[in-house]
């Protein structure tokens, strides 16, 4: 399945000039890593890539050693085994990257499933954050999962299937719609890296193998033993994860806030960048990491 390239996709990536490629759990990765400081490790969502911390991370990288990694299968990383997408396979794996480069995160930032990959880590003790921020996160088995996961599983193993999406992500306005279904609204440049990837059938392979691994049945009870605070917050427009759902998780971890945006989607910290930075520097300052 063909994969992003580096030096076709990723010709004018937002940040480039941070870019490495790194060797660890015997995949390739693409990853990014600016500023100075305290670490903080930053962790996309399904189907998205490092593109979506463009606008957060160089704002963050003022107070903080910002690592910014694409995902097993998303955007120029290496696309791993089957059991390498699943929840605890992708945090055995970024922990892993994580190790490599030899830093030790403080702070690590998770929207939707990024999030949960940031809590199971801590729940592994593969990292050790202080603080935790899941920004919309998927932390709850989605509705009508029960339906959705063996479709996904079935697209996944269907080799046309990832070929059918990156074709149909070239009708015009296609991405766009996708977006906006999402409850939020993004400036032309995002929506461009975006349909850069959905048109790529290597990306959309790796975007369909996360979601038919997903199983986030156990997790939510599990959160019960979670140790760093967990700053939960949500965006009231967020048509993709419910925005009580915060309010639920909260109540079950011992270190927990939820926190209500009045207004943004699922792509809030893409609307909203210097907002959301502020709000995670403030929080960090706040709990003695900066």
């Amino acid at each position: 399945m063909d994969r992003p390239e580096w030096n076709r996709q990723g010709r004018d990536w937002p940040n480039r000039e941070a870019s490495r490629f790194v060797s660890a759990a015997r995949l390739r990765w693409h990853v990014q890593v600016m500023g100075q400081g305290p670490a903080l490790l930053l962790l996309h969502g399904t189907g998205a890539a490092s593109h979506s911390w463009r606008d957060v991370a160089p704002l963050l990288a003022r107070r903080f050693t910002v690592i910014v990694p694409d995902l097993p299968g998303h955007g120029f990383s290496g696309m791993p085994h089957a059991d390498g997408m699943s929840l605890p396979g992708m945090a055995m794996r970024v922990a892993a990257l994580v190790a490599e480069l030899g830093m030790a995160p403080g702070v690590v930032v998770g929207h939707s499933a990024g999030a949960a990959i940031a809590i199971q880590m801590a729940l592994d003790l593969r990292l050790t954050p202080d603080l935790i921020v899941s920004l919309n996160g998927a932390l709850k088995p989605i509705r009508g999962a029960g339906l959705f996961s063996p479709l996904a599983k079935l697209l996944f193993l269907n080799p046309v299937a990832p070929r059918l999406f990156s074709w149909r992500a070239q009708a015009s306005g296609a991405t766009a719609r996708l977006l906006g279904g999402t409850g939020s609204s993004i400036d032309a440049r995002g929506v461009a890296l975006y349909e850069r990837l959905f048109r790529t059938a290597g990306h959309v392979e790796g975007t369909l193998g996360m979601m038919a691994a997903w199983d986030l049945d156990d997790l939510p009870r599990r959160i019960g033993r979670l140790s760093p605070q967990l700053l939960l917050v949500a965006a009231a427009g967020d048509r993709a994860i419910p925005p009580g759902d915060a309010a639920e998780i909260a109540g079950r971890a011992p270190h927990a806030e939820a926190l209500l945006l009045p207004s943004g989607g699922h792509l809030v910290h893409e609307e909203r960048p210097a907002e959301l930075a502020t709000l995670i520097i403030d929080r960090s300052a706040a709990s003695g990491l900066l």
